[in-house]
């Protein structure tokens, strides 16, 4: 994050809020850890099972039963293992968030904190946005979470009425 941005502004009242709270603070920026965001076989240490068609959904499933996924991933997949609460911030949105995927893995999801293009608003309206922020996360820890349906029930739905 850039410091003096608004998404640093956004991180800034997060980290302070909840550590006013007595919660033990990590940030991961991603951004600053030039983090690859991309899915390659870098990803895994050593020797593909299947180099002549390589599957990197089965090869990382296979990378991490072995212990060898890359070293940035295993500690960003320990943080989030040993965090009671994750915030995700991002500049975008993207469509793992957008579609609640995350419930399926484990996670009890928040609604979302919605900044909508605060580049284009004056720094009173950037203000008020933050100041709403910062209401919230004092109840942050006691918000309830949205309720998705059960991966089941879209392998029981007919789609083909």
């Amino acid at each position: 994050m850039f410091a003096g941005s608004f998404n640093a502004a956004v991180k800034d009242a997060a980290v302070d809020a909840l550590k006013k709270q007595g919660c033990n603070v990590l940030v991961s920026d991603l951004y600053e850890m030039k983090f690859k965001a991309t899915a390659t076989k870098e990803d895994i240490n050593g020797a593909a099972k299947n180099p002549e068609h390589f599957c990197y959904g089965n090869e990382t499933m296979l990378a991490w039963q072995e212990g060898r996924l890359a070293s940035d991933i295993v500690d960003e997949h320990k943080k989030l293992k040993e965090a009671d609460l994750v915030i995700f911030q991002l500049i975008l949105s993207t469509k793992l968030f957008l579609n609640g995927v995350l419930n399926y893995c484990g996670f009890q999801v928040l609604a979302p904190q919605i900044f909508w293009a605060p580049t284009h608003l004056s720094p009173e309206a950037r203000e008020g946005l933050l100041e709403g922020w910062r209401a919230r996360l004092q109840g942050l820890l006691n918000e309830a979470p949205l309720t998705f349906p059960p991966a089941d029930w879209v392998r029981m739905a007919d789609l083909t009425c």
